[in-house]
């Protein structure tokens, strides 16, 4: 006769399995390939804008998140595209919550490690999300602003904290070690482990690794580059000195080799918003 706790264990037991086979079921790997289709758009939209800047066609616009969504609100059906790709990437953090309840694919993806991640992913896509759906609403305020004002907002803010000047330079280097890990990661083709790379045709892996790497590279440089720039404003106690994503792609104009390296830049970008949507149809789920 079975024990009434070994029924409830085993009712547990099913529930679990219920709701990881939900976890891993279609709907959400649709939600999620959806996701990375809306994030390829805005890496796209960003290295056009950059591009522009580059070459001296600046309209003010931003070269950034909030100059994506301007840019994209002015095509034929904008607001409908903001609805779509706020919900695509309210699908990716959707996605990554369930990463941290079930854990990723592959055989290392139930770690603490990796499910701290996948939640720290949730809260950016939800604030993503959020932000391109009050745009979409009419609070222009929400997603279009600068990043840059924000940014140096943010800073002056943490500097005035007791011991605040190193907060902002812990969180700088903490920007750098991502940015580094990011590029890193890419250059070492660590992505092969979270796509089916067998399934592909000789042609397409060769694209794969062609966007993978360089769009993986430039990302994490970007991200460096502003790390520093958080460092210099912490160390100077100036907030100006603090950079958003904006500001950060500017500066690559300002050095020796001119607009053309802030053009490599924005073309990187680019290809790693094609990468993202490589990741929609080959990611493991």
């Amino acid at each position: 006769m079975r024990l009434p706790s070994a029924r409830l264990t085993s009712a547990t037991v099913r529930g679990k399995g219920k709701a990881r086979r939900a976890a891993k079921g279609r709907g959400v790997a649709a939600v999620a390939r959806a996701g990375f289709i809306g994030r390829g758009v805005l890496y796209l939209l960003v290295g056009a804008l950059a591009l522009r800047i580059a070459f001296s066609d600046d309209d003010g616009r931003q070269a950034d998140r909030g100059g994506a969504l301007a840019e994209l609100a002015e095509k034929p059906f904008g607001n409908v595209l903001l609805w779509l790709l706020g919900c695509a990437l309210a699908g990716m953090a959707l996605w990554r919550l369930s990463e941290v309840f079930f854990g990723q694919a592959g055989p290392d993806g139930d770690t603490a490690g990796k499910r701290a991640l996948a939640g720290g992913r949730c809260l950016f896509y939800s604030f993503v999300a959020y932000s391109i759906l009050a745009y979409a609403t009419g609070d222009k305020g929400s997603g279009s602003g600068s990043s840059d004002r924000q940014t140096q907002d943010a800073t002056a803010k943490v500097l005035d904290w007791p011991g605040g000047k190193w907060i902002v330079a812990v969180a700088g280097a903490g920007v750098i070690v991502a940015g580094l890990w990011i590029a890193g990661r890419a250059l070492l083709r660590k992505f092969h482990d979270r796509l089916r790379m067998s399934e592909m045709s000789r042609q397409v892996r060769r694209g794969t690794d062609i966007v993978g790497i360089t769009g993986g590279t430039t990302r994490g440089v970007v991200f460096a580059v502003a790390g520093g720039f958080a460092i210099a404003a912490a160390l100077r106690h100036k907030p100006g000195e603090a950079k958003g994503i904006d500001n950060t792609l500017r500066s690559f104009a300002d050095t020796a080799a001119g607009p053309w390296l802030l053009a490599l830049i924005a073309v990187g970008l680019a290809a790693f918003g094609l990468f993202s949507w490589m990741n929609a149809r080959w990611r493991k789920l």
